[in-house]
């Protein structure tokens, strides 16, 4: 199976500083409004959840259950990423890395820990891939144009 199933990368270059990026990465209103309703706090082992829409084909009940993994101020944000209503079940991590370009930021993101073997991970795989190009950055980088 390829390993390729086992990650979802995505580098991104985006044209704010990251001062700002990072506070569209961890404000809970910000975070509400390019990716889900939260109450994210930007401390390491702090457990949260986030609501967004259920995706029955792929498992996923809508509720995520979090917690704050790794922090670097403008540079790192690591959590822990599952369905809270389906115990461990689609369990990843997702990691944002800020590194400033000029007077823009290279967001690179990783959501990683899927299983080529789990016929449930498999099709998460593919519907977060696609919902994390076509939809997440894309309101990501509109919820940053509206940040002062």
């Amino acid at each position: 199976m390829s390993t390729t199933l086992t990650a979802i990368e995505l580098d991104e270059f985006l044209p704010h500083p990251p001062s700002k990026v990072w506070r569209a990465l961890t404000e809970p209103e910000l975070i509400a409004k390019w990716l889900m309703d939260n109450d994210f706090q930007p401390v390491v082992g702090h457990r949260y959840t986030m609501q967004g829409t259920p995706v029955p084909a792929a498992g996923f009940s809508g509720l995520v259950a979090s917690e704050v993994l790794e922090i670097e101020p403008e540079r790192l944000l690591r959590i822990s990423w599952r369905d809270a209503n389906a115990g461990n079940n689609l369990s990843s991590t997702v990691t944002w890395t800020l590194v400033p370009e000029g007077a823009g930021t290279r967001l690179f993101l990783a959501h990683e820990g899927f299983d080529p073997q789990e016929p449930s991970h498999v099709i998460a795989h593919r519907i977060m891939g696609g919902g994390w190009r076509g939809q997440i950055l894309p309101r990501l980088t509109q919820t940053l144009a509206q940040v002062d």
